[in-house]
């Protein structure tokens, strides 16, 4: 096959072009600038997305021996991946930029190139699996559980999965590490990135004032009387305790959790912890990673990347999902992906909208 390498620079999608060239495919190797200015999204260690990055994603392609490609993807990840990030704390969500990214970017923008220019499928480094037959292919879950990032993969369609390429899937990070130094792969040490790549000191709080600006507003309890005041409720999110700052102590002396975000009145509601628990899910926007499921379906839920997968009974309702789960769970957010999945295959991904008691 005819094969683009996206490369981060990072150690595992420098291991998974090797594979890719090692299988016999004829690889080329791309790095996407997510920034017209790179220094200011990560740098040096401490995530993806610097110019340091770019860097090492070349030396690996030498390495190789494969062309590599630097593709300017800033304009539409700023649109599609930081705005929308931006709008979505705007409105009291809690959005998740990677499930965004790999929806918009790495496995839309790239595949459409890719494809326009006569590549069969894209490879990354993601830790997941694919099982393929004649006329089938199904996402799973990764062999490392605790790397297995088949939750932000749960947005990808059928078609999309069907040019994807991910070697990493049957391994595990030390020996993913261990292949790399063996292949003189300079990256074969280098950090995992973390947190979100286009906050380059970490500050999430911080980069959402500078471009919402201050918006104070009152924090109320479940009787709406007024307990307290935010500075801006998007430095909240549902179940968050810390920061809070409350003026009035609740009656019995128990600490409180944001319970909700109203945007329209600029209002948290917060209260005690057993409030916070929940047992249905109303969501919007699903993708089906192959045939969509019946109208009544049983399986399980997760709604983080490295949560507990949970029991569910999902009733599907035209483009809108209602996820009934059998044991009540707390800090679920609206703007949070829930991914469903049948034993260890993905069946497909929503956006959680509201929650119920």
């Amino acid at each position: 096959m005819k094969i683009l390498a996206a490369m981060s620079g990072g150690v595992d999608s420098a291991v998974a072009a090797a594979r890719a060239v090692e299988a016999g495919h004829d690889v080329t190797g791309v790095h996407l600038a997510l920034s017209k200015n790179p220094q200011t999204y990560r740098s040096g260690a401490r995530g993806c997305c610097s110019i340091e990055d770019a860097h090492d994603a070349r030396r690996a392609a030498d390495m190789l021996g494969i062309p590599f490609y630097v593709w300017d993807l800033s304009d539409r990840f700023a649109a599609d991946v930081v705005n929308d990030f931006i709008a979505e704390y705007a409105a009291g969500r809690t959005p998740n930029p990677c499930v965004r990214c790999n929806e918009k970017i790495k496995f839309s923008a790239v595949l459409e190139r890719g494809v326009a220019l006569g590549f069969d499928a894209v490879c990354t480094g993601h830790y997941a699996r694919l099982i393929r037959s004649e006329h089938d292919v199904e996402l799973h879950r990764a062999v490392d559980v605790a790397k297995d990032q088949s939750y932000v993969l749960g947005v990808l369609n059928h078609d999309q999965l069907r040019r994807c390429y991910f070697p990493l899937g049957l391994s595990r990070k030390p020996e993913v590490r261990a292949e790399a130094g063996e292949r003189g792969l300079a990256v074969a040490n280098k950090p995992d990135s973390h947190d979100i790549c286009f906050i380059a000191d970490g500050d999430t709080a911080g980069f959402l004032e500078r471009r919402l600006g201050s918006r104070p507003g009152d924090i109320v309890d479940l009787a709406g009387a007024k307990v307290g005041e935010h500075a801006g409720s998007h430095r909240f999110t549902v179940g968050q305790r810390r920061g809070l700052r409350l003026g009035r102590p609740a009656a019995d002396g128990e600490p409180r959790f944001v319970l909700s975000i109203t945007p329209t009145t600029n209002t948290i509601t917060v209260g005690p912890r057993d409030a916070l628990a929940i047992k249905i899910i109303n969501a919007i926007r699903p993708t089906w990673t192959g045939r969509p499921v019946d109208a009544g379906w049983s399986g399980q839920v997760q709604i983080r990347a490295h949560g507990q997968p949970m029991d569910a009974m999902v009733q599907v309702q035209a483009e809108h999902l209602v996820v009934r789960l059998d044991v009540a769970i707390t800090g679920v957010a609206p703007g949070q992906a829930v991914v469903l999945y049948a034993g260890s295959r993905v069946v497909g991904s929503a956006t959680i909208s509201t929650t119920q008691a």
